[in-house]
């Protein structure tokens, strides 16, 4: 604990002070074409609309950024008799944004965002860095300009836009846009290399994206590499005042990867420090505690419903997601080499399945919404492969190890309260079950409650 406390007092504070400072110099930036607001302002955005409203006069440069702190009193137990981490009451390691935007062109933005401080990775960390086209007048193309009216590409080393859940995800320092504390337990969510284009007309979405499918560029024979492929289609049209419906589906396709990362790619950590972590835990090393990672790297597919509501202060939107897939060795991609002397053949074995619901229940109220009260529900069940092992070169090296249906089940009451449209202070309190993980597993018969506060600022 000392060693969190020294890097809080030495990165995460001199860290806030500056994000402090830049905020005045943001009250006088010039706004960004076709953007969206870190603060308040940004609630219930998902894709950036075509709506032209604001003219390009020059090179912009918006400074930005997020900071959140936490004060967590959780509690946790198990049945296998493994030792949990001794967990207390107190301020778990902050996060830190630096967010940059940049206006190139009249509708050409980039977008770079690094994390100043994060639970799995304390150092800065480049997030990623795109490019984001919304007019090409650059082409001098009468016929490219008129079709450019509905579409939007973005390309480079981004977030993919897969679901609609990552829109309203924590995501280091930024905690704004999450009305709760923590994000759903499979949390799909990845930044890779690649590009998205849009097309909207009339509340209509339709989009197509391909990345490189994994979360880092690599030059290496791409024996086990292939891209994501993945798109979306919805519907979000506002209907009256604080009326609006939404409906988007997503579905996602990769074939192989070395590191399959859609439900592991966050690179700042889960907000439930430590929770059903072992005795040992470190903050880099145990940085995703209460998430559930089916550890998907081949033959992969995914589909995943989004419904959001609004009326009048009344707030709905839920998950309901279906994941299959495999990792190389239950494919039976992985075999003995000549020297392990091991004459034992592998073969496919069938795709695991994974389920999820999850459903946000708010309400807002107060001038300008600066209150809400909500419950969320959030249920993960699947067929996870444990024991796994890959050493080809040693008889009994490989495994393809033992399948259980397995499931994790967590229900939070929380609030909160927009002090300004840059300062949130927000609460709940959770409780998640793991259930039916076998014996001798950290997690069997675990379960963790308590109570989470953050204070998050963004601008």
């Amino acid at each position: 604990m000392k060693t969190v406390s020294r890097i809080t007092l030495l990165r995460i504070f001199p860290g806030f002070l500056l994000l402090t400072f830049l905020a005045q110099i943001v009250a006088a930036q010039a706004p960004i074409q076709y953007f969206r607001q870190y603060d308040q302002r940004g609630i219930g955005v998902f894709e950036t609309s075509k709506n032209d409203t604001i003219p390009f006069n020059d090179l912009k440069l918006r400074v930005g950024g997020n900071f959140t702190q936490s004060f967590q009193t959780l509690s946790h137990s198990n049945d296998s008799g493994v030792p949990l981490y001794d967990l207390g009451n107190g301020f778990p390691l902050a996060h830190a944004n630096l967010n940059l935007d940049f206006q190139l062109a009249d509708g050409v933005r980039v977008n770079l965002i690094s994390y100043m401080s994060s639970h799995h990775h304390n150092e800065m960390w480049v997030k990623a860095g795109y490019f984001q086209i919304d007019k090409v007048s650059f082409l001098n193309s009468a016929l490219l300009n008129s079709l450019w009216k509905n579409l939007t590409l973005k390309i480079g080393h981004m977030e993919i836009n897969y679901g609609d859940a990552h829109f309203r995800r924590s995501d280091g320092g930024n905690a704004f846009w999450n009305p709760f504390i923590e994000n759903n337990i499979l949390d799909a969510y990845t930044t890779e290399i690649g590009a998205e284009l849009y097309w909207q007309k009339n509340g209509f979405l339709l989009m197509g994206g391909m990345t490189n499918g994994e979360i880092q560029g690599s030059v290496t024979a791409p024996d086990k590499r292939s891209p994501s492929v993945y798109g979306k289609v919805g519907y979000d049209k506002v209907l009256a005042e604080r009326t609006r419906v939404r409906l988007t589906g997503s579905l996602l396709r990769k074939s192989s990867s070395v590191n399959g990362t859609l439900f592991r790619g966050d690179r700042t950590g889960s907000n439930y420090q430590f929770v059903m972590e072992p005795a040992s835990a470190t903050v880099t090393a145990n940085a995703f505690s209460g998430r559930i990672n089916p550890n998907f790297s081949d033959d992969v597919t995914t589909f995943v419903i989004n419904p959001f509501v609004q009326f009048r202060g009344l707030e709905l939107f839920g998950t309901v997601e279906f994941a299959e897939g495999n990792t190389a060795v239950e494919n039976g991609e992985v075999q003995y080499t000549p020297a392990a002397n091991d004459a034992t053949k592998f073969n496919k074995l069938e795709k695991r399945k994974f389920d999820q619901l999850a459903v946000d229940l708010l309400y807002r109220f107060g001038k300008a919404d600066r209150f809400y009260v909500g419950a969320r529900y959030n249920k993960v069940s699947g067929t996870q492969a444990f024991r796994t092992s890959t050493t080809a070169a040693t008889a009994g090296g490989i495994s393809q190890g033992a399948r259980l249906d397995v499931s994790q089940e967590r229900t939070a009451f929380g609030g909160g309260w927009f002090i300004t449209r840059n300062i949130l202070l927000k609460g709940e309190y959770v409780t998640q079950k793991f259930n039916d993980y076998p014996a001798g597993d950290i997690l069997q018969g675990g379960k963790f409650d308590g109570f989470v506060f953050q204070g998050t600022i963004a601008f």
